[in-house]
């Protein structure tokens, strides 16, 4: 396994639960401090994906599967809901709400609220799985950035900028912003990966009145829009934005961020007006260059399996996602036992706020 963001965590918790021996290569100190902690945290239920596409057919994998985990891993959750105001657009968005198999009301002026929708912790969600892959025998290497990718008769050799190698059967490429250099490492330039950048403003809430429900605009094909929702730390959270780059090391909030959030939250939210963010944090999606969801083996090099351009969904989808690649690695010869019961354990502490900790990360390492 390489990466591990959440789609990484949720995979290795999904072959070493099945008795596979599983190695967790990541580049960073910690799981989770790149695109994994820093989104909305908002569980999605795939009321407005596209029906039949594989991001949707996964969303809606890893909503079956989801609160069994989250309560053997007591993982927090605010179970909110949201309401979005889609106006003309309501019949539409209703209808594949239904095509989903996801329930919605449908309100009076086009208003459309979602119950299933809700809010977790992206970073200790992150953790929490990667804390159970470990209880469940997979080997977390930390600090550990592939460099070179070997084939071997028996599989492939991963080794890392500091020396080591790791042997495998087969390698689950997790690499998030990553993942195309590191296909490139096994001869894949089948894609491209580059950074969407979407920055967000927290705030006090308005008033001290905590926000009752995630607050949702119409979507587009490109981005789901700015909505504003609740933290489970009592904060107001608005964004993001949709900015796309060349470089996936800028982890910066433009000066502009605020002006092009605060019309459009203070639109589907009026109590914002006039308030100052407490803080501010940017996150880069790693989007695909004409491709989402690029899921299956390398044709350049089939003992390497692509989990790549898994954009703004990766939280929501990471379960749905790990047992596909499951399906898939055993299509590759790969032996997969029964399914072991989660085990649980103490939910890992953090420092700061989860929407703080990867912008402060990144400003250490940038000094």
């Amino acid at each position: 396994m390489i990466g591990a963001g959440v789609v990484g965590c949720a995979v290795a918790l999904e072959l070493a639960g099945r008795g596979v021996e599983v190695a967790l290569l990541e580049a960073e100190p910690e799981p989770g401090l790149a695109a994994s902690g820093t989104n909305s945290g908002i569980l999605h239920t795939g009321f407005d994906s596209e029906p039949g596409a594989l991001e949707t057919e996964l969303i809606l994998r890893s909503a079956r599967v989801r609160d069994d985990v989250i309560d053997a891993l007591t993982i927090p959750v605010l179970r909110c809901g949201a309401v979005m105001r889609a106006g003309e657009a309501s019949a539409e968005v209703a209808a594949r709400a239904s095509r989903n198999g996801v329930p919605v009301d449908v309100c009076g002026g086009g208003v459309i609220e979602v119950p299933g929708e809700s809010v977790t912790d992206p970073v200790v969600y992150t953790l929490a799985l990667a804390a159970e892959a470990e209880r469940q025998g997979a080997e977390l290497l930390m600090r550990f950035r592939v460099a070179a990718i070997e084939r071997s008769s028996a599989g492939l050799v991963a080794h890392s900028e500091g020396g080591d190698s790791v042997r495998c059967r087969a390698a689950v490429n997790c690499a998030g912003l990553e993942a195309d250099s590191v296909a490139r490492l096994a001869g894949d330039q089948s894609f491209e990966i580059f950074p969407r950048k979407g920055e967000f403003l927290v705030f006090d809430p308005p008033g001290g009145m905590p926000l009752e429900r995630i607050l949702l605009p119409v979507p587009s094909g490109r981005t789901k829009g700015v909505l504003v929702f609740p933290t489970l730390d009592g904060k107001v959270a608005a964004g993001p934005t949709a900015v796309d780059l060349e470089d996936k090391h800028d982890w910066s909030v433009r000066p502009e961020a605020s002006d092009e959030i605060m019309p459009k939250a203070i639109a589907i939210h009026p109590p914002l007006e006039g308030l100052q963010p407490v803080a501010s944090y940017a996150g880069l999606r790693p989007a695909g260059r004409g491709v989402n969801y690029l899921i299956g083996p390398s044709a350049a090099c089939p003992a390497l399996v692509n989990v790549a351009a898994i954009r703004s969904t990766g939280l929501t989808a990471s379960l749905g996602i790990a047992g596909y690649v499951a399906e898939i690695l055993e299509s590759l010869g790969i032996r997969l036992g029964a399914r072991r019961e989660l085990i649980g354990g103490e939910l890992p502490g953090l420092r700061e706020p989860w929407w703080r900790r990867t912008a402060e990360f990144r400003a250490v390492e940038a000094a």
